[in-house]
């Protein structure tokens, strides 16, 4: 139910190549929205003030999803998944919110979402020339310090007031071009509604990824500064209406990572390294964590949506291993690849980029297990990893820090490890050992990394010892940390502290032989490969997804499936018909409890042909008139495929109506006064 990348297609399936951007295809930036494109195929698209008052009330979300502000109060429209772990967080085992939903009856009732912050884009700015400029013609580690300088620099020098904005320097088309986003930002965001999770996420895996779907992923969070909801002027007029059929939809989010651009040698470690790995170790943290709470009802409730999360993942890799296995689908990749090199040859300044990125690929098989494996995963150990890094990153001038650690980067920094939120030590335990021993299989027991990582002890014993003995659970511990700096961390005997001290100088190492060695040439050669596209198919293009802020458009529209047309619509009382009795169709308690009131006709789910990718999760769904409908929540099986490609004829968006959530606000999960603010009267 997770928005991810992913991709699951079958040999028989024709798609876009990454050549030319056809049909509904493309993920646009707001400085490059191809409206003559879509006139020519609607016979309409948005001027310049539809778009720019479109931009203004989007949404980013730290954490990798989307939304959209739909009142003049700071109300965010996002999906439940969404805001599950700040529910999980917020729950007891005395009242779960998580199981049973959350209205809050008046702002005073909001509760806080811990690391949560909301992002509005204010500008878009190219700056390649300075970018590159700096790079000049500097290579390896060279090259990426003077890269990461510039980029720093930009960040600090055009947000000032870093109380309120942000600024994000952006590599698109691989390093071919640099693109300054600045950001109004609200560090103070919390949970308004939500419903049951099972309302949510009935169907659970098996519908995951599907359609037709009975899906309320939809929730509300509020954007505070001071203390009081923000005023939001520029936000999505609410219409609660049924979608029709054919009618244009754009979908307004942030896309997380897309890989239409690789090259075959990049497509191969994929599919030979990077995502064997992944999916091997992924199974087994599933395998663990479900044996785990299986203990106790305490470990189900803690666990459940983690386990959540690992099992929509598996599912994506698993898609995604299968199709770059397809010699029929790498066959497409390739006849694309040999396109564009017969294009670009003889070219002048392009050369051979291809023959690079092949080494700089090479590079990264001989090293990617070590990187992989360099630290181990849990959010304790993360904590204390930042903690050492940027006391140390401080110390140095803003352009000779690591990425991440920049003046720009530090408010969100600072919040992510400092804000209050709960720690489950069988869970950070368990994910702690789990990535230890994994680390010792790959690597071996005698390669000097995993002697780095264990000493002489075991990964259970060494997890149980630094889970136990820290006292990063407490944020007023990691808050006088983080205000201590550098004498703070080498005065420290936290084990978890220590132990990130151990480890951070040859993740720093390898780190170090990352960029001379694979990330400068790759992003060189990737940067005259952009140069190629653009010469061979003009501006038709757009960049690969970075979780920046992006336009798609589409319709509303179904497909066929194995020749029998799929609707495109499903109703709430379908929830009723569907429902066994049995996890995950069990009826959610508030439906079987209203279901007299509810109105079984309403619109609850429906599909699009906007082009999608992780990283949507919560994205507003807007008609031509700039009202929102609905907010994208998944895609089907096919959509999948969006990883490497678009597929016009099957990929499609899975969206919850506004209809539905309006009849759910009224009758099953009751909130006057929220229905009264999206009508524009709040109480």
């Amino acid at each position: 139910m997770r928005l991810k990348s992913a991709l699951f297609v079958s040999a028989a399936i024709a798609f876009t190549l990454p050549t030319a951007a056809m049909a509904d295809e493309g993920m646009w930036t707001f400085d490059a929205f191809p409206a003559a494109r879509m006139k020519q195929a609607y016979g309409w698209a948005p001027d310049q003030a539809w778009l720019d008052k479109t931009r203004a009330a989007a949404v980013r979300l730290t954490g990798g999803c989307s939304a959209s502000f739909v009142s003049d109060a700071g109300l965010i429209l996002t999906n439940h998944h969404c805001v599950a772990t700040c529910v999980e967080e917020n729950s007891t085992g005395d009242n779960n919110i998580l199981v049973k939903g959350f209205t809050a009856r008046a702002t005073s009732e909001e509760k806080k979402c811990a690391g949560q912050q909301a992002e509005v884009v204010t500008a878009i700015r190219d700056v390649t020339p300075t970018v590159k400029a700096a790079i000049g013609s500097a290579t390896g580690a060279d090259a990426v310090r003077a890269r990461n300088a510039a980029v720093a620099k930009l960040e600090s020098d055009n947000c000032t007031d870093k109380a309120t904005t942000r600024c994000q320097v952006v590599s698109l088309f691989g390093g071919g071009q640099y693109k300054l986003y600045t950001y109004r930002k609200y560090s103070d965001v919390r949970l308004v509604w939500a419903p049951e999770a099972q309302a949510a996420q009935f169907g659970g895996d098996p519908d995951n990824f599907n359609f037709p779907r009975y899906s309320l992923d939809a929730s509300f969070l509020r954007a505070y500064e001071n203390g009081k909801p923000v005023a939001t002027p520029q936000h999505l007029s609410w219409n609660p209406r049924a979608p029709e059929d054919g009618e244009a939809t754009f979908v307004v989010g942030n896309p997380g990572t897309t890989q239409r651009l690789f090259t075959m040698d990049q497509f191969a470690f994929q599919r030979e390294v990077a995502l064997p790995i992944t999916l091997t170790t992924l199974s087994e943290l599933r395998g663990r964590l479900i044996t785990a709470m299986a203990e106790s009802p305490e470990k189900e409730r803690e666990g459940k949506e983690t386990l959540f999360g690992i099992e929509n993942s598996l599912k994506v890799y698993i898609g995604q291993v299968k199709a770059l296995n397809d010699p029929a689908f790498t066959g497409k990749l390739a006849a694309a690849e040999a396109d564009l090199k017969q294009r670009s040859a003889n070219k002048a300044g392009i050369g051979d980029p291809w023959s690079d990125i092949a080494k700089s690929v090479q590079a990264n098989r001989n090293i990617y297990v070590e990187r992989n494996f360099a630290t181990p995963r849990n959010d304790l150990f993360g904590y204390a990893l930042a903690l050492v890094r940027a006391a140390e990153e401080r110390g140095k001038p803003n352009a000779e820090r690591l990425p991440g650690f920049g003046d720009a980067a530090l408010p969100l920094l600072e919040k992510s490890i400092t804000d209050a939120r709960p720690i489950t030590p069988w869970l950070e335990e368990l994910r702690m050992e789990w990535s230890l021993s994994k680390a010792r299989e790959y690597l071996g027991a005698d390669h000097p990394q995993t002697k780095l990582l264990l000493g002489k002890e075991s990964p259970e014993g060494l997890a149980a010892r630094l889970v136990s003995g820290t006292k990063l659970a407490d944020p007023a511990v990691r808050q006088a940390l983080w205000n201590g700096g550098a004498a703070a961390i080498a005065a420290s005997t936290d084990p978890m502290i220590v132990y990130a001290r151990s480890l951070d100088a040859n993740a720093r190492a390898l780190q170090k032989r990352y960029d001379a060695e694979v990330d400068a040439p790759l992003t060189a050669a990737r940067a005259r490969l952009a140069d190629a596209r653009f010469a061979a198919y003009g501006d038709s293009n757009y960049p690969d997804a970075t979780f920046t802020l992006r336009i798609s458009y589409g319709k509303v529209q179904g497909w066929n499936e194995r020749g029998t047309p799929v609707p495109t619509r499903t109703f709430l009382g379908g929830t009723f018909d569907r429902a066994t009795g049995a996890e995950p169709f069990d009826l959610p308690p508030a439906f079987a409890a209203n279901q007299a009131k509810i109105n079984k006709n309403a619109v609850y789910d429906f599909v699009t042909t906007n082009d999608i990718i992780g990283g949507n999760s919560g994205s507003p769904v807007i008609d031509k008139a700039g009202t929102v409908i609905g907010a994208a929540f998944d895609g089907n099986i096919h959509s999948l495929g969006g990883t490497y490609g678009y597929d016009g004829t099957l990929n499609r968006t899975v969206v919850v109506s506004t209809q539905a959530v309006q009849e759910a606000l009224e009758k099953i999960y009751p909130a006057p006064n929220l229905v009264a603010e999206l009508r524009g009267k709040r109480r």
